[in-house]
């Protein structure tokens, strides 16, 4: 029953879409149609795609949600390890986003009027980074400390979004494959600290299909902390094909932290933990053959500016640092790589659906934004599928976001509303939460 539940509400996407969008679907299959014309092909499609206007959604959304008891159209949140994205269902973009760490001061403060507070979160956690102790609540997907999570989220409400919790439903992300103990205390703290009328906590890869107006494909979602790939068919979820491996963002950052050690960089805080986070995202890139970059790298540079103002000349480290998510063993994990997990996958699904998965490849998340990314998982999967398939990898320009702006199209269906979990339903009985996911 679970699974039809989410079967139906995935398969209403194309549906409700066209209706509020006066879209035709068969226009998006000749749309596809046109993007490949050869067997392997990767393809950079354009943003947004066709999302409705804000000024046109928003009416839409406040009647759907009268209809359900609500007057406000709900919150979105997408909960990243690294970052968080929040905003209300209806908006093409998050209205907020930052990383999701909490500051606390490391040194004693000796002045009255001096930078007040003992926590420091979003703008004034990074404006204040130098002076500040830098935990992140999350590692891999999982919450570790659930004070400071409530904590973000207490400031998207009151800081961000400028609203009461207690008058919104609240769409909330999640990893694939994540303990249910996770679910459950998430849940409790919005049904019981911030009070929230309804709840929906989905899976992020699920999300980003929808904002790519899909309803058959494979998701490779990375992020911070969890790289999988999450296959749905015609609306089907397939939970036992689904493949995660806990090495993404920042591992990569990890290892770029000790490849700059090594190099006579000494970056060691956690608030220079997050420059070399920054060092990652403007410099580095994934090599599409390691063994040959290596040699064609020697003596060529780039050069990074400190935030005190000396630089940093960075080689090889730019392309060996994201080389791990194509082979974890380089940093002493078990795991497979980024392309191993989609072809795994892809596999454990029955032979019929393959073809339609493998040509329907979305990219998600902020890793897969490095440069080359995207080249290099294609000639990767290239040589562990068949010679005759055809292979097409989708990679949204936005895809940093497409978690959140798959949440914002979902809460607007109309075959969403039964999906919702109400206060009342919540203490009837606590596991609906797990019976309405799906997975």
């Amino acid at each position: 029953m679970k699974r039809q539940h989410n079967s139906e509400v995935v398969r209403g996407v194309a549906r409700d879409m066209a209706d509020d969008r006066g879209l035709e679907q068969s226009s998006a299959n000749a749309s596809d149609a046109r993007l490949s014309t050869s067997p392997l092909t990767l393809t950079f499609l354009g943003w947004p795609p066709a999302f409705p206007p804000v000024p046109r959604i928003r009416p839409i959304l406040q009647l759907r949600y009268r209809n359900l008891g609500y007057s406000i159209w709900p919150v979105v949140i997408d909960n990243g390890s690294g970052t968080i994205k929040a905003g209300f269902a209806g908006q093409d973009h998050p209205k907020c986003f930052f990383p999701s760490f909490v500051g606390r001061p490391k040194h004693v403060r000796v002045m009255a009027g001096a930078l007040e507070g003992d926590v420091f979160i979003g703008r004034k956690a990074q404006e204040a980074r130098g002076l500040l102790k830098i935990k992140y609540p999350m590692e891999h997907g999982i919450v570790t400390d659930w004070d400071d999570m409530e904590r973000i989220w207490s400031w998207v409400y009151a800081e961000e979004l400028g609203t009461l919790s207690e008058e919104h439903p609240v769409l909330l992300t999640e990893a694939p494959l994540n303990p249910r103990h996770n679910r459950d205390v998430a849940a409790q703290i919005f049904f019981d600290t911030f009070n929230v009328p309804a709840l929906y906590i989905s899976v992020q890869a699920v999300l980003s299909l929808y904002s790519s107006g899909r309803t058959t494909g494979i998701v490779l979602d990375s992020g911070d902390g969890v790289t999988h790939a999450v296959p749905v068919f015609e609306g089907f979820s397939m939970p036992h094909a689904i493949r995660r491996v806990d090495v993404a963002g920042r591992d990569v950052t990890d290892h770029l932290q000790l490849l700059l050690r090594k190099a006579g960089h000494h970056l060691h805080t956690t608030a220079e933990r997050e420059v070399v986070r920054t060092i990652k995202e403007k410099c580095c890139y994934v090599a599409l053959n390691p063994a040959k970059e290596e040699k064609d790298s020697l003596g060529r540079s780039e050069e990074f500016r400190l935030p005190d103002g000396n630089t940093v000349q960075l080689g090889p480290e730019r392309f060996r640092a994201p080389e791990i998510l194509f082979n974890p063993e380089l940093i002493g994990q078990e795991y497979a790589g980024v392309h191993q997990v989609v072809v795994d996958s892809i596999n454990r699904v029955d032979l019929d659906l393959r073809k339609s998965l493998f040509s329907n490849i979305v990219l998600s998340g902020g890793s897969t934004l490095c440069r080359g990314f995207g080249d290099r998982l294609l000639n990767e999967v290239k040589k562990l599928a068949l010679k005759d398939i055809k292979i097409k990898i989708y990679a949204p320009p936005e895809r940093k976001y497409s978690t959140w702006i798959g949440g914002s199209i979902l809460a607007g269906l109309n075959t969403f509303k039964k999906m919702w979990v109400s206060a009342e339903e919540y203490q009837e009985d606590p596991d609906i939460i797990h019976k309405k996911l799906g997975f």
